[in-house]
């Protein structure tokens, strides 16, 4: 009898172990596809512009911390924090990336600042917030910087985050508040292709963007737009959008 039991739980176990692999089969093909259209960049751009309007002369530039500095993401937060505050010298800036008590010295938000002081920011600009380690962390402690909750705030963040950025400080009382997107700029595909295979329609495989660059990005902002929605999803489940 026992030995019937444990035929029946094993035979369970592999129906239901080929059921998740069916699933998990059809969840990895609909990726694949998804990878040769445009709607991941599509929801990724969604993300990074739905929220934002024309800038005009804000109160405050927020940098938004992100990783480790230097990186591919936290440096074009610099770039175009320092591009911005450039265009608005009136602007004052705002670093916001945690800190450990006492160690400021040669931490990442030191390093976004010396950053900006190098692409001719004053020192005088620019504030730091150094507690919040989330998003809604640092909306919640950026009242102790702004006190005017109808100043102008412009958030500068990766395309993905901007759209949960802005609609968290909104809920934490800031009644104009815009994003900046930091996208990167695009390459043209025809720089990848000699003359005579510009004339061609099929390339070849080793030859041809798609298969060597574009498919592999879309996978990639496809993580990131999954991620970026569950973090959505919970902010709006716990209230703070």
């Amino acid at each position: 009898m026992e030995s019937n039991g444990f035929i029946r739980w094993v035979k369970k176990l592999g129906s239901t172990l080929k059921r998740l692999f069916i699933f998990l089969g059809i969840i990895f093909s609909l990726l694949i596809f998804l990878s040769f259209t445009d709607y991941p960049y599509n929801i990724y751009h969604w993300l990074g512009t739905s929220e934002c309007k024309p800038i005009k002369s804000p109160d405050y530039i927020i940098l938004m911390g992100a990783g480790g500095f230097p990186g591919p993401e936290s440096l074009l937060r610099c770039y175009y924090t320092a591009l911005t505050a450039d265009s608005f010298p009136e602007s004052r800036v705002v670093v916001a990336y945690p800190v450990a008590e006492g160690a400021f010295e040669g931490s990442e938000n030191q390093l976004m600042v010396s950053e900006l002081l190098k692409r001719g920011i004053s020192s005088e600009r620019i504030y730091c917030e150094t507690e919040g380690t989330n998003t809604i962390g640092q909306a919640k402690l950026m009242h102790a910087i702004i006190e005017d909750n109808q100043a102008s705030i412009l958030i500068v963040s990766s395309p993905e985050h901007i759209y949960r950025c802005v609609r968290t400080f909104r809920k934490q009382g800031f009644t104009n508040v815009n994003g900046l997107p930091t996208f990167e700029q695009s390459t043209n595909d025809d720089d990848f292709y000699t003359s005579d295979e510009k004339k061609t329609i099929l390339k070849h495989p080793e030859r041809n963007v798609t298969f060597r660059y574009n498919m592999w990005s879309y996978l990639h902002y496809e993580i990131i737009v999954l991620r970026e929605l569950t973090a959505i999803a919970y902010y709006k489940m716990m209230g703070h959008l």
